[in-house]
């Protein structure tokens, strides 16, 4: 697969990424995140070169829910369900995080501290790992009861969708809100595919990892703990992205940037910042270049295999 992730873009590095695709080729796009704004992607268009061929997913969606009611009812529902549980979720969280900052910053024998502060980042890890495996049981049983797929309004723009990544040279997948994007790709079938070159950014590559993570260290209130949301598509592994990750981490709280790395390994914490781009390895794997968060709490490199 050719996958190529890319820091946000307030000054536009896609035309780069695209300039070797077929100049007589569609590229498809999806800048469903943006939400109401879907369709205002005049500047995305002209960095690609007057290609792309916007999928209009979050247009598709809103169709779905105006002439399926049923199906309406039955996906608020659902996701009533799911900030209930995002909600809860982030309540133990608060807890069993602020219980491994306090025992970490106490004085004591290293041996004694190490192995408490070992013991309370297990219990945060149990906290994520229960939550995400609520939520995809959830997503689970969603789809077996309602079969998104097979209900006529779907269809038909699954097919059209399908037409439009048939005759496409690449994908570009622009950021925006993640949890809309995911939903969206998942409802209209949006696999992508190892023969089809993929571009992504901000919540567009945060969507193609195996589990999103929210995080936001300066809001107004004060910092905010970093928290699971959903399962992403899967098509980078062993990956958590950090787009903005200078603006929105206090990179110089080492204690707080630690913790976040080691609750999600075996997976890289990867910073995404202004003017980054990482092409990954054909197995989606980081190359060398990628900037991590090491488990110290300083922002390092992958180290080459």
């Amino acid at each position: 697969m050719r996958l190529t992730l890319l820091g946000p873009q307030r000054r536009p590095t896609v035309d780069q990424a695209v300039a070797d695709i077929d100049p007589d080729a569609p590229i498809a796009t999806i800048t469903a995140g943006w939400l109401e704004r879907e369709p205002d992607d005049l500047e995305l268009d002209r960095a690609l070169g007057g290609r792309g061929v916007n999928l209009g997913l979050h247009r598709r969606w809103l169709e779905v829910l105006e002439h399926d009611p049923e199906y309406a009812t039955a996906e608020l529902e659902h996701r009533a369900v799911l900030d209930e549980f995002q909600q809860l979720y982030v309540v133990q969280l608060d807890h069993a995080l602020r219980a491994l900052y306090e025992v970490a910053q106490r004085s004591g024998s290293p041996r004694t501290t190490t192995g408490a502060v070992g013991g309370a980042l297990a219990v945060v890890r149990l906290i994520d790992e229960r939550h995400r495996n609520l939520v995809w049981a959830a997503h689970t049983d969603f789809v077996s009861a309602w079969r998104p797929a097979e209900r006529p309004v779907v269809a038909a723009h699954v097919a059209s969708v399908n037409k439009i990544l048939r005759n496409a040279a690449a994908l570009v997948i622009a950021g925006g809100h993640v949890g809309v994007l995911v939903h969206v790709m998942r409802l209209f079938g949006v696999n992508p595919s190892e023969s089809l070159p993929l571009v992504a950014w901000s919540a567009g590559a945060m969507a193609l990892t195996e589990q999103i993570v929210l995080f936001h260290d300066r809001v107004p209130h004060g910092p905010t703990h970093a928290e699971v949301y959903h399962d992403g598509l899967g098509v980078i592994p062993r990956a958590v992205l950090l787009p903005h990750a200078r603006r929105r981490l206090r990179v110089d709280d080492r204690l707080r940037m630690s913790v976040l790395a080691q609750r999600f390994e075996p997976a890289k914490c990867v910073v995404l910042d202004d003017g980054t781009r990482l092409d990954l390895e054909p197995d989606g794997s980081l190359p060398p270049a990628a900037r991590v968060v090491d488990p110290d709490g300083h922002i390092g490199t992958v180290e080459a295999a």
